[in-house]
């Protein structure tokens, strides 16, 4: 194996303690003979072991060797995979150096591990090649990255030659992309011990969907207009999402984030303590081949927090342009972000019938950045019976279990101590009572 990974050129930036790199060594280690065979063994099974952990992270099953060097492939960010994201298989000298290395991985994929599993007496190799996963494929929390890995694997696994895997693995580049953001829909970040800003993938988003949210479609509508000219290179503005809790704001947020992941959208989520970092969040995706949302949930600050002004200068305002691929959403509970009082209007000066104030100016210019802005209210009660209806009879509620007067008479009664009405809060009785009826059968 030693002799297979010492080719790679394109490839050969793994780390030392990568289950491919480890093996590698494992391997001379056994044809120098400089270390005892069970010692051996036992750096196999911890390699063997990390491998099953991926496995069972992503939910691969059948040839976990080949899993994981697909996992390997979709995940390296080097200069070839990142252009090939960009614009696919060009022409050129690079081509070559890639072909030579899938011509290695080829090899991996087909390595025989039967002579050190002779030698050493173990199966460990012959049991990960022909794995059945326990795990429920609906109990995934990766199911997205599982899915696009094992298909690629098992593609992989059949090409004939070079040529073919590199038209497989830069196919998959130029469609989803490289490393994490190639194979996951939504992140957060956090600043490693070095200062860099990481970025975390978020393995169990939701999969809400624009028709899991009942009414609202004139706002849906927008935001859908808004982010289809994004993801389709057109000019877009940042959006503003306000109104009244439990009405969806973030939930349709989630809902574009799933429909246009496919065309290249991605999100990144970050908390107001973490503004001071978007410009470095910023600087690190700008150069992507995806399209990115920085979504900022229940935005609102108080008069004495100043990270807004971190906010204002990324949107518009500072000195180096916003990258076309970035946009800000945000949702708020109140359309100003930052909370006046009287005082800001005591610098109130007038002459000759014209007025102004610093201070509520520097305050309402955020929201004034945003160029749409939706409003989400309460609805009726006649909306929200409906709303009660559709998500009770979606969850499998029957008319025959509960008629639809029943049913609204209930959801009438449950809002008025949980909240008032909101589609939060007609979820959360149809949760109630699918609860109560499973206890009761």
């Amino acid at each position: 194996m030693y002799r297979i990974t010492s080719r790679l050129l394109i490839y050969a930036n793994m780390p030392e303690d990568s289950v491919l790199m480890q093996l590698s060594d494992i391997f001379r280690q056994s044809d120098e003979g400089t270390q005892p065979d069970d010692v051996l063994v036992t750096r196999i099974y911890s390699q063997i072991k990390h491998i099953l952990e991926i496995g069972t992270d992503y939910g691969f099953d059948n040839n976990l060797w080949h899993n994981y060097l697909t996992f390997v492939l979709l995940t390296q960010e080097n200069p070839f995979s990142l252009t090939a994201e960009k614009v696919g298989a060009s022409v050129g000298t690079v081509n070559t150096f890639a072909r030579s290395d899938y011509r290695a991985f080829m090899d991996l994929f087909h390595f025989d591990f039967n002579p050190i599993e002779k030698k050493l007496g173990i199966n460990c190799f012959s049991l990960i090649t022909n794995y059945q996963s326990i795990s429920k494929k609906d109990q995934i929390y990766n199911k997205n990255v599982s899915e696009k890995v094992r298909a690629l694997s098992l593609r992989l696994g059949q090409a004939m030659d070079e040529n073919e895997f590199f038209d497989l693995v830069t196919g998959f580049y130029k469609a989803y992309g490289v490393g994490m953001f190639g194979l996951n829909k939504a992140f957060r970040i956090s600043r490693g011990l070095d200062g860099n800003i990481r970025y975390l993938p978020i393995n169990n988003m939701d999969t809400v969907t624009l028709d899991d949210l009942i009414g609202y479609e004139i706002q849906k509508q927008k935001l859908v207009e808004n982010t289809e000219a994004f993801v389709n290179g057109r000019k877009a503005n940042n959006c503003l999402l306000y109104g009244d809790s439990g009405t969806g704001k973030s939930t349709s947020i989630k809902a574009i984030v799933n429909a246009y992941y496919d065309q290249g959208l991605r999100m990144i989520e970050i908390y107001k303590h973490q503004f001071k970092d978007l410009s470095a969040v910023i600087a690190g995706i700008k150069n992507r081949n995806y399209r990115f949302i920085i979504y900022m949930d229940d935005l609102s600050f108080e008069p004495e927090e100043v990270e807004y002004k971190f906010l204002k200068a990324v949107i518009e305002g500072g000195v180096e342009t916003k990258p076309e691929n970035v946009l800000i959403y945000a949702t708020s509970n109140r359309r100003h972000l930052i909370r006046e009082n009287w005082n800001d209007r005591n610098d109130m000066e007038y002459e000759q019938d014209l007025h102004r104030s610093d201070t509520m100016e520097e305050k309402l210019s955020l929201v004034s950045r945003f160029g749409v802005q939706i409003s989400y209210t309460k609805p009726q009660k006649k909306q929200f019976n409906t709303i009660v209806i559709a998500l009770a009879r979606r969850a499998g509620i029957s008319p025959e279990t509960i008629s639809d007067e029943e049913l609204c008479a209930k959801a009438n009664m449950w809002e008025l101590s949980h909240g008032g009405t909101s589609g939060r809060t007609a979820q959360q009785f149809v949760d109630y009572l699918c609860g109560t009826l499973r206890l009761q059968g």
